[in-house]
């Protein structure tokens, strides 16, 4: 790791369990019945790196899998790609991309590349909590000098009623209720921990890709058995979750479900709040703010300015 930082801390997150969940994953058969969502936050990732005007000569994809990210993208904009994840499957199964690659099984928190390596990292949906510190601390390690990181993951309202409906359900049926999808950032905090990890000119945005169901159970069959979550190896791995949820709580939680959320025509929607960052490495030659106390106009001539232009214009 960067100097500084320490591997000793323990994850919230099982990371074997991780990497078993996103190894059967790769394994599944038809995976674009689960990837949609990575495939289509792959194709706006792509779109903000289209959105600079340069090309870059080495660039990494953090959490890859089956390269969402890549097959979007250019030999023209990135020159040679590395993608790395920590399933050797989902390398395996990787989508071809006409950019030239190189493919490397590694745990994404520790990435084994020497500082000032790349010019641009990408990642997208890697965890579906807060993105981890020391994540971004090796990212920024590993990017040169006004390279750029732009990545993507799950916002704080993600699936927000399906975890209303379940803790509902189950402080009503058994009086407590333990958490059975991974816990999710807030963007409040997410140009904070950009920041502390060293990156600058930051920018953060959100949107949100909504998918209708017939019903609860359908949403569940979806994240968790074959499903999206899963599917994509980001099911839920926190220490202390718990295995099963009961038979008359999950009935339960389907009604609560469909009265509170439900659409006119008997579906449920399952929102996925997504946000994506953009971040730089400083170097000289970028552009800075001015000095504070160097401005030669106060704002309180703004007000003067439309005066000042209709006088001109006479």
């Amino acid at each position: 790791p960067p100097s500084g930082v320490s591997s000793g801390a323990l994850s919230p997150f099982d990371r074997r369990l991780k990497r078993k969940q996103k190894n059967w994953a790769a394994l599944q058969a038809e995976p674009a019945k689960c990837d949609y969502l990575r495939e289509e936050v792959g194709g706006r990732i792509a779109d903000r790196v289209f959105d600079i005007t340069r090309t870059f000569p080495l660039a990494l994809d953090v959490g890859s899998g089956r390269g969402y990210i890549a097959q979007h993208l250019t030999k023209e904009t990135i020159e040679k790609l590395v993608q790395v994840d920590i399933a050797e499957n989902a390398l395996k199964n990787a989508v071809d991309s006409e950019i030239p690659t190189v493919r490397v099984v590694a745990d994404e928190e520790f990435l084994p590349f020497r500082e000032d390596t790349f010019d641009l990292v990408v990642s997208s949906l890697r965890e579906v909590v807060e993105f981890p510190s020391l994540e971004a601390l090796q990212i920024h390690h590993v990017l040169k000098p006004d390279g750029v990181f732009i990545g993507a993951m799950f916002g704080g309202d993600t699936l927000y009623e399906l975890r209303c409906s379940l803790q509902l359900a189950e402080l009503e049926r058994e009086g407590g209720f333990s958490p059975h999808v991974s816990p999710f950032t807030a963007v409040s905090d997410l140009g904070h921990l950009l920041s502390r990890a060293g990156f600058n000119t930051l920018t953060v945005d959100t949107d949100e890709i909504q998918v209708n169901y017939p019903g609860l159970f359908e949403v569940m069959e979806d994240l968790q058995g074959k499903y999206i979550l899963k599917c994509m190896g980001e099911s839920n791995c926190s220490w202390n979750r718990k295995p099963l949820l009961h038979r008359e709580t999950m009935l339960a939680a389907a009604a609560i479900y469909r009265e509170m959320y439900g659409n006119s025509d008997g579906s449920v929607p399952a929102t996925f709040q997504i946000y994506y960052m953009i971040g730089w490495k400083f170097h000289e030659s970028q552009a800075r703010p001015a000095q504070r106390g160097s401005a030669t106009v106060s704002f309180g001539d703004l007000a003067k300015i439309d005066g000042l232009l209709s006088r001109g214009k006479k």
